[in-house]
């Protein structure tokens, strides 16, 4: 799909800016510059494609409707579909968890929805098809969406709702029965303008995460030898795949700045499920994160989330090592 874009980036980098293109530095280059084309590229497609998703399922209806409807054990279902497709991140994680909460949601369906959405948004699905092609990219976006029912279904069984800070309790107790204004409906032309202005401000937002992740990515490529990671990481090391975990929990990063560099450790050596499982953590648990959480959640309560979701990222990564 973008053999277009490598023959223009080649011309441009070997021919018009004479690098040598079997030199570390014009390899580098050559990657950084049709890396950030093709991911700015797809970033800003897939934003629209999932603004246009959005804008007929909001947030605040997605927590009605899972809240209002009964919907025969598929709510679990439903809420992963809904992390897909509507936005999210860390940061969002203290007024999101209350509102759905206050909706009737239970815990473990919103837990649901908080695992699936940072992983599986519009920015992974784009720079992972960018990174890895559509086939790893559908594998992953399933992964993703079981990883969250599993998740959110597991914990719901532990009853957590007496590990909420008290008052986030309250809140919910005193919010009981309140009704949702309906949602303004907009006609065509300006839905239209507000998603292809929410996606250039989304491609605007995170750019500099995106050329620095791939920044680094394309120095991994063109200096780092290949294999240099084969002799420490490989599939037949099994602790391999929870040390990533463990590693990515004190990092931060969110899909724009790791996918590319997650890219680049695969070209070298590294196991595509245990790249996946540190990237998991990097973006799905992290201490910022932890931080976020502890205004809503008791110690214990985080423990028990990220001790749950981090055995299913070891899980996912062995499954990802065994597929590929």
């Amino acid at each position: 799909m973008f053999d277009w874009l490598q023959w223009l980036v080649d011309r441009l980098v070997f021919t018009a800016a004479g690098l040598d293109r079997d030199s570390h530095l014009g390899a580098a280059i050559n990657f950084f510059v049709f890396d950030s084309i093709k991911i700015l590229l797809l970033l800003f497609l897939i934003s629209t494609l999932m603004g246009f998703i959005n804008s007929y399922i909001p947030v605040d209806r997605v927590r009605n409707f899972l809240s209002r409807n009964k919907l025969y054990r598929l709510e679990y279902l439903f809420a992963s579909a809904f992390g897909v497709i509507t936005p999210f991140c860390s940061c969002s994680a203290v007024p999101l968890f209350i509102g759905f909460v206050k909706g009737g949601i239970p815990m473990g369906v919103t837990l649901t929805y908080l695992i699936t959405a940072p992983l599986v948004n519009e920015v992974a699905i784009a720079m992972f098809l960018g990174a890895f092609g559509a086939k790893i990219t559908a594998i992953y976006v399933v992964t993703g969406i079981l990883l969250g029912i599993l998740g959110g279904f597991v914990l719901g069984k532990f009853r957590l709702e007496g590990y909420l800070m008290p008052w986030v309790q309250q809140v919910i107790a005193n919010a009981r029965g309140e009704e949702e204004m309906d949602l303004e409906v907009l006609p065509f032309s300006r839905r239209l303008q507000r998603i292809v202005k929410e996606s250039t401000t989304t491609v605007r937002g995170i750019i500099l995460y995106v050329l620095l992740g791939i920044g680094i990515g394309a120095a991994m490529h063109g200096f780092l030898p290949t294999g240099f990671f084969e002799q420490y990481v490989n599939k037949e090391q099994w602790y391999a795949v929870p040390v990533a975990v463990i590693v990515g929990v004190p990092m931060y990063a969110n899909a724009a700045g790791v996918i590319p560099v997650i890219q680049t450790l695969v070209a070298k050596g590294i196991p595509l499920g245990t790249a996946i499982a540190f990237m998991m953590s990097v973006i799905g648990l992290s201490l910022p994160e932890a931080m976020l959480l502890k205004k809503i959640m008791s110690w214990r309560l985080i423990g028990i989330y990220f001790g749950t979701i981090g055995v299913f990222m070891v899980l996912s990564g062995y499954l990802f090592n065994y597929l590929f």
